[in-house]
């Protein structure tokens, strides 16, 4: 395993190891497209790739949406209810999808590929998406993602987080864009107030609309600094994907972002040693971790954590406020980041302000459009 990546610093300085990536061949942190910001009165469809919504809640962050100055849609399949298997009769106590898999890629590409749509809105997540993938026709996705890069001046926005992941790593590979990755409108964006104070607003606000978008940690698990493109998303999903054709490219050079929800420690360990033992993650720049919201004893995880990412060699912050939870700021999937992660052995142990790290995106050209 190579320990460091390109443009790593940690504590004991910087990595001269070569940026490698799967096995088999080198990797590098191509340079994705970053999505063009949004005006008010921009037209936002809202689709459900994954889990279906409830109306109530849906309506609720759609209006939230609205507040903002979009023009909200709603995807035509949205609140159809469908079982994990051949279609019937729906059971309540069965796992259900958002309708069946070709109406979720349905929706999901007629979106994409509507001229006058200048973001996909993922309702909730859930599981299915991994199941729309191979239902997409990638060509009319690319053709859409070009004409609205010349039209727009950058690609329209992919927006949600959790099982949309697997969204996030296909958009990336497939279509060379950034993505984001963030709080959904069936989810913590309808408990929201537009007229209230809210960091998780605030920085949705940011990440769509254009502006600096700073996530603080709470504290280090390896200290350093590290800057490069921000890969990864929900762990579970970046595990399941690996070894597809929708797998996200190697993180050499890259900082990985990881989060997840209800995962005992012990299979977050073996999605790590997953990620490990298949090469994906050596030569990464650094770690930033999010939330684990109910996934066990937070000593327990930052002992996995330490165990597992720490031979890498690169710099680990804990504690963003990203993920699943009530609080849940946006990042841009593929957008350059800056990860500093403070030695808490080097400070003063009791100052005024303690530093508590971040992961940084600077705004893009131009600022907010």
């Amino acid at each position: 395993m190579n320990s460091g990546g390109a443009r790593a610093e940690a504590a004991d300085g910087p990595s001269d190891a070569p940026a490698v990536g799967m096995p088999g061949g080198a990797g590098r942190a191509r340079k994705a497209r970053r999505y063009g910001r949004l005006r008010p009165g921009d037209r936002v469809a809202v689709v459900a790739p994954s889990g279906p919504a409830e109306p109530a809640r849906l309506e609720a962050g759609c209006a939230v949406l609205r507040d903002l100055g979009l023009d909200v849609v709603v995807g035509k399949h949205a609140l159809d209810r469908v079982n994990l298997g051949p279609s019937g009769p729906v059971r309540a106590d069965w796992h259900r999808l958002a309708g069946g898999d070709a109406d979720r890629a349905a929706d999901l590409q007629a979106a994409w590929c509507d001229p006058r749509v200048r973001a996909v809105v993922c309702a909730r997540g859930g599981y299915g998406a991994t199941r729309v993938l191979d239902r997409l026709d990638w060509d009319a996705l690319h053709a859409a993602t070009e004409a609205s890069d010349a039209s727009r001046g950058g690609p329209k926005i992919l927006h949600g987080s959790s099982d949309i992941t697997a969204l996030h790593t296909a958009f990336g590979t497939r279509l060379g864009v950034t993505t984001s990755f963030g709080p959904m409108p069936a989810g913590v964006i309808a408990d929201l107030d537009p007229a209230a104070p809210d960091d998780s607003l605030d920085g949705l606000r940011a990440a769509l609309f254009g502006g600096p978008v700073t996530l603080s940690g709470t504290h280090s698990l390896r200290p350093g600094r590290a800057e490069g493109p921000l890969t990864g998303g929900t762990l579970s999903l970046l595990t399941a994907v690996l070894g597809t054709p929708y797998a996200p490219p190697p993180a050499a050079g890259r900082i990985v972002f990881l989060e997840d929800v209800t995962e005992a420690p012990y299979r977050i360990d073996r999605m790590l040693v997953q990620l490990l033992q298949a090469g994906w993650l050596d030569g990464a720049a650094g770690v930033a971790l999010g939330t684990w919201k109910d996934c066990g004893d937070p000593a327990e995880l930052d002992s996995v954590f330490a165990a597992r990412l720490g031979p890498l060699g690169v710099p680990v912050l804990a504690g963003l406020p990203a993920g699943h939870g009530p609080r849940q700021h946006t990042l841009e999937l593929g957008a350059p980041a800056v990860l500093h992660a403070p030695d808490p052995a080097s400070t003063d142990p009791h100052p005024a302000v303690p530093d508590p790290g971040a992961l940084t995106f600077e705004a893009p050209p131009g600022g907010a459009r």
